[in-house]
């Protein structure tokens, strides 16, 4: 009975367990599977963030993204910005030049109005002097009307006479060479005209040679 028992207990010794070999084998395999996909999920995180940090976005300031100004662009801006400067300087240039053939124009014809004047002055004198038989002669009537044409183009050119007799007297208008005492007249009245005065345009070309009352 000893024997068959000591024989019994060898051979369960030498017999290995089916089912606990394959049991512990698996084991290992699957730990050994886990492992390696816990790794590869490691690294392929630490891949995919090294691979965005490597294209920086530039930004600005606030945040924004920067973009740089094509150099076609700029150079079309300074293009443009130095038509709109000359186009002003010249727009300045032509009215500073109407303005100065204006002013020239306006010199110009005052002298020649002013030269016409003593024309005019010597008109007046001769038609005051006529004698009152020969007033209503052919002659003293062509001289008139040519006298009164010569008014009425200087009229129509910009040419009037000032009014000075019974007006306050105005230093703009008026020159003053004698006084007198008039007690029908108000204080400083032109009391009578010696030489008429011209405007042209509104601008003097001669005074009115007054003399003042009171």
């Amino acid at each position: 009975m000893n024997e068959e028992n000591r024989r019994e207990d060898e051979i369960l010794e030498e017999e290995p367990v089916e089912g606990m070999e394959e049991t512990g084998e698996t084991e290992s395999d699957s730990l050994k599977e886990q492992e390696q996909t816990e790794a590869e999920a490691e690294g392929t995180e630490e891949g995919g963030a090294g691979e965005e940090s490597k294209e920086p976005v530039k930004k600005g300031f606030f945040g924004k993204k920067k973009d740089k100004k094509d150099p076609r662009d700029v150079q079309i801006e300074e293009l443009t910005d130095r038509v709109r400067r000359t186009m002003a300087e010249f727009d300045n240039f032509r009215k500073r030049t109407e303005k100065e053939k204006s002013a020239m124009f306006e010199i110009g014809a005052k002298d020649i109005v002013e030269r016409i004047l003593p024309v005019i002055d010597n008109f007046e004198r001769g038609l005051s002097s006529v004698p009152e038989d020969v007033k209503g002669s052919s002659f003293a009537e062509g001289m008139e009307m040519i006298y009164k044409q010569l008014l009425k183009n200087l009229e129509e050119a910009g040419v009037k006479p000032i009014e000075a007799e019974g007006q306050p007297f105005d230093p703009n208008f008026h020159n003053a060479v004698m006084h007198v005492e008039d007690e029908n007249l108000g204080e400083n009245v032109v009391a009578k005209e010696l030489q008429k005065g011209y405007l042209y345009r509104d601008s003097v070309v001669r005074h009115s040679m007054v003399q003042v009352a009171n």
